[in-house]
């Protein structure tokens, strides 16, 4: 059975809905399709909200039509159709939006008076209509304008109607009993609608009294500030208030806007970007924006704290971005707005932010978290802010003055400036990658052009106030030179290494990027001059030549323009050849830079780090990032959605690595734990690693590639494996301390050396191995040409021949294991004596899975392999164990290595002897290696047959 209640609602519908129809035929369509479309802009605003509201009318309408229909079924079919399925109750929300939707398209035409302009340009038409808008209304006095009478057509029904709602819906929820279980849907829909006529009151008060604002304030504040969704909520005038530190005469707060009135002239705050705090007299507030600071006092307690809660609770409502509902400041308690919010304001005052636009995370009056700021000529700034100033990761583009150009600064900034590291791609075509101090370049850093630049260039190394500065490496590639050494203000000054790609070397003192005094010059055929020269390498004044051949000339030399060099001086020709050993000892650099500072813009960021403790906040600005390039950004302009590679990797956060160093302490785990970590560059060691690698290139590769460079390269590795280690025990000691554990002791001299040769030292040679090898082979070349030559001999020998030439006594030769007749021997037996030991020793440049090797160790150890496989074979033989005293060893060895055919045996034995660990030297490693560099030094003699094996061997003494 249904209720008299719901029968009361089904004819409570029926009646609103034949009103509505009736203000829609009568009233609105009138309104927005009778009159012509005004020439004015605020004719024309007025007809955009009456349309609107015509709009709102009939989606009002046909809610409540479908209700209708719904209240009809359950009236027809009570008994299969329950209470629930009445559209004011299941959908009471929907029912609700559309009622508020109407009443702010009414409220905004009440504060711009749209009814009443609307009726002014056709007076005669509603003046004929009046009898008719009387019917719609009761208590319509005859004496009322149009306005008035077409203000309460639109308002009354609709209020009358809500009023009855709640009633109805109040006594429904009485009567169908506390158990049914349609009762919540009941309550709560009354309670909604309840709400909706306190709201309805309030935005009726509010439109009203803001209507009435306007023709109190002069028309230039009134033409700025008069908007159709602005409400007035508070005026100094009702409640008096006084603005300290700024000049009011009149203070409005609106739902999203504070302005502050002086005669003509008013400031609007953004109610986003006001932030309240209570001062502690009780009749005083502070006020904060962006740019101003002020306070509101009151003469009473009670009307400030009318102000301090009205501007608290429109500075949420503003945030929220919808009025409150149901009433403005309804509960006990005022509300508190949130310190950190997002807006975007311009900035008016003097300064640097002046005109600019900031859009983002603010905290108390100040750009803080992420955000963009972008000024009037084209700069913009993405990225995180702190208390207002740049701070953290961000993003700049400054546009040049040429079209289309833009520098493009990657960095990390510290309160407003570029500090730590950074990419910069500058619209000339360079582009810098490394650390920046106070903005400027400053520490490590590679400034290079790109390959499209007309004039390519490429300067690695130190930097201090934005000016290169320490040691440094330049390439030149159209002079086809590269400057290795130390720079002052940004020139080239101290002791320095020129190489050019002619294969001449200098070392030399510079002053103000000029060659000074006396240096050397080195030339591609190893010839020596001493003395001093011009800045383009000419030979200039007193010096000594010393030739390939020995000669050497004494003098003083010159040149003329076109004319070659002049000398005067003594050619001396008694002097012997040099023993290319001499030659080798030819290295430029040494003593000029010492090894342990030359890169230390390297080291010094992550000891840095390492004494702060690691910190996550700076480990991106210790690490760098990737991020796209500056074509993609100006591309895109979606600046805050640029990805990056950084220190937020799951895998690499520092929390992460260091619990790893703690777990990974055991040296078979731990050598595990730095390969990891060295071949991943997120990883803080693989970041040096990867960092030392591009310095390394930078100063070795293509122009540097000059065997008088070697013992340079060769000392930095060395000195990288031992920066490394360091690095990671510095890491190990910020995991112990943040454990709470004792920190490991310091290691003396011989520890350290066993750590970093034994382990460190194997896992970053094939980082800088290419390079490096490359040095080994061209120093080492003229003695690789004579050993491939006397490999080549000796190739053309059958084994029993090169056996016989090599004095290997026969009883040892494992020809039996052939089963060979004589005939056959000579054709067959060639390269099968020793096989075993012949295809070890060539792994010694390629390990068991065909890789290339560089590990000093594993050569040895598959040299100390090949010596057992020789042994092995003889003792098989002679059918009992046999240990091999050096004469008979040495000549097998020549055997065995001529068979193995390595290239570049030479540069292969000098780098393994510079980079063998300390602990072999004078042990067995360093016996056999001496062994194998006397085999090497047999085969580069031209007449083998005449050669006689080294004296010194003992052979008496068993390898």
């Amino acid at each position: 059975m249904c209720s008299p209640e719901e029968a009361a609602l089904l004819r409570l519908e029926e009646v609103f809905l034949a009103t509505l129809a009736r203000i829609n035929s009568l009233v609105l369509q009138p309104l927005v399709t009778a009159a012509p479309e005004p020439s004015d802009p605020q004719g024309r605003e007025c007809l955009r909200l009456l349309q609107q509201l015509h709009g709102s009318s009939q989606q009002l309408w046909e809610v409540m039509e479908e209700s209708l229909h719904s209240l009809q079924e359950r009236l027809c079919h009570p008994d299969s159709v329950g209470l629930e399925s009445l559209l004011l109750l299941r959908r009471a929300d929907h029912v609700l939006q559309v009622h508020v939707e109407y009443i702010e398209s009414y409220t905004n035409c009440v504060v711009v008076q749209a009814f009443q302009k609307a009726a002014k340009r056709r007076s005669e038409y509603w003046r004929a209509q009046r009898k008719v808008l009387r019917q719609l209304l009761w208590g319509m006095s005859s004496e009322g304008s149009v306005g008035t009478a077409l203000v309460q057509a639109l308002r009354q029904p609709l209020t009358h109607h809500v009023q009855q709602y709640v009633l109805l819906l109040l006594s429904l929820s009485e009567t169908i009993g506390e158990h049914h279980p349609s009762r919540e849907l009941v309550v709560h829909t009354a309670t909604l609608f309840g709400d909706l006529q306190s709201f309805m009151r309030q935005a009726l008060d509010q439109a009203v009294a803001t209507q009435a604002l306007w023709h109190t304030l002069s028309s230039r504040p009134r033409d700025v500030l008069c908007t159709p969704a602005r409400r007035l909520l508070q005026d100094s005038q009702d409640v008096p208030v006084t603005v300290t530190l700024l000049r009011a005469e009149r203070v409005l707060l609106f739902d999203d806007a504070l302005v502050l009135l002086q005669g003509s002239n008013f400031h609007t705050f953004d109610l986003k970007l006001v932030w309240v705090d209570p001062g502690q007299d009780g009749c005083t507030s502070h006020l904060l924006t962006p740019e101003e600071e002020f306070s509101f006092s009151s003469k009473d307690p009670q009307g400030q704290v009318v102000w301090q809660r009205k501007v608290t609770q429109a500075v949420c409502q503003a945030l929220r971005g919808k009025k409150d509902f149901p009433v403005l400041g309804a509960g006990l308690e005022a509300s508190e707005a949130p310190a950190c919010r997002s807006a975007a304001y311009t900035f008016r005052a003097e300064g640097r932010l002046c005109e600019a636009t900031y859009e983002g995370e603010w905290c108390r009056g100040r750009p803080h978290g992420k955000g963009t700021l972008k000024w009037p000529d084209g700069r913009n700034h993405v990225g995180n802010f702190c208390q207002g100033l740049e701070h953290g990761f961000g993003i700049r583009l400054v546009p040049r003055a040429s079209e289309d150009k833009f520098d493009c600064y990657k960095c990390h900034w510290w309160e407003g400036s570029m500090n730590g590291y950074g990419i910069c791609e500058y619209g000339t075509d360079k582009v810098y990658k490394g650390y920046f101090q106070a903005g400027l370049r400053h520490g490590f850093g590679v400034l290079e052009s790109t390959p499209q630049a007309p004039q390519p260039c490429k300067y690695t190394g130190h930097w201090e106030r934005g000016q290169r500065s320490g040691y440094g490496v330049e390439e030149d590639s159209d002079r086809g030179e590269r400057y290795i050494g130390m720079w002052q203000a940004d020139q080239r000054h101290g002791p320095g290494v020129m190489v050019t790609q002619a294969g001449i070397c200098y070392q030399g003192t510079f002053q103000a990027d000029k060659m000074v005094g006396p240096g050397v010059l080195l030339t591609e055929d190893d010839s020596l001059y001493e003395g001093t020269f011009t800045r383009d390498l000419t030979l200039v004044g007193k010096g000594k030549v010393t030739f390939p051949n020995g000669f050497t000339l004494e003098g003083s030399f010159g040149s003329e323009a076109g004319g070659g060099l002049h000398t005067q001086g003594i050619l001396d020709t008694a002097a012997l050849p040099p023993d290319p050993s001499c030659t080798r000892k030819r290295q430029l650099g040494l003593c000029a830079f010492p090894v342990e500072s030359r890169w230390q813009g390297v080291y010094g960021p992550f000891r840095d780090f390492v004494r702060a403790g690691c910190p996550a906040e700076l480990q991106e600005a210790l690490l760098g990032f990737h991020v796209q390039s500056s074509k993609e950004l100006r591309k895109s302009q979606e600046y805050l959605c640029c990805e990056r590679s950084h220190s937020e990797d799951s895998a690499c956060r520092m929390e992460d690595i260091l619990e790893e160093l703690l777990q990974h302490r055991e040296p078979k785990a731990l050598q595990q734990c730095l390969r990891k970590a060295l071949s991943n560059w997120l990883h803080p060691l693989g970041k040096v690693l990867r960092t030392l690698m591009l310095t390394f290139q930078a100063t070795y590769a293509g122009i540097g590639a000059n065997k008088h460079l070697q013992g340079l390269a060769q000392e930095e590795v060395k000195q990288h494996a031992q920066e490394l280690w360091a690095a990671y025990r510095g890491l190990l000691q910020v995991a112990l301390q943040r454990k709470g554990q004792a920190p490991e002791e310091d290691e003396d001299a011989e520890t350290r050396d066993l750590q970093v040769h034994g382990l460190v030292l194997p896992l970053v040679l094939p980082s800088f191995y290419s390079e490096l090898f490359t040095l080994y082979l061209l120093l080492h070349e003229r003695e690789d040409s004579l050993y491939s030559q006397g490999i080549a001999h000796l190739s053309l020998f059958p084994d029993t021949k090169l056996l016989e030439f090599l004095d290997v006594q026969k009883h040892l030769w494992p020809l039996k294991d052939l089963k060979l007749t004589t005939n056959q021997r000579c054709s067959l037996v060639r390269d099968k004596c020793f096989l075993s030991a012949t295809e070890c020793l060539q792994r010694i440049i390629q390990c068991p899975c065909c890789s290339t090797t560089v590990d000093p160790r594993e050569k040895l150890e598959v040299l100390e392999r090949t010596y057992g496989e020789i042994e092995a074979t003889v003792s098989r033989v002679l059918g009992q164990e046999h240990k091999l005293p050096m004469d008979d060893l040495l000549p097998l060895l020549i055997y065995v290595v001529s068979r193995a055919r390595i290239q570049h045996l030479g540069a292969e034995i000098h780098l393994i002897r510079d980079l063998m660990e300390p602990i072999h030297i004078g042990g067995l490693y360093d016996f056999l290696l001496t062994a194998l560099e006397s085999c090497y030094e047999h085969i580069q003699k031209e007449d083998m047959r005449l050669h006689r094996l080294p004296s010194r061997w003992d052979s008496r003494v068993s390898w």
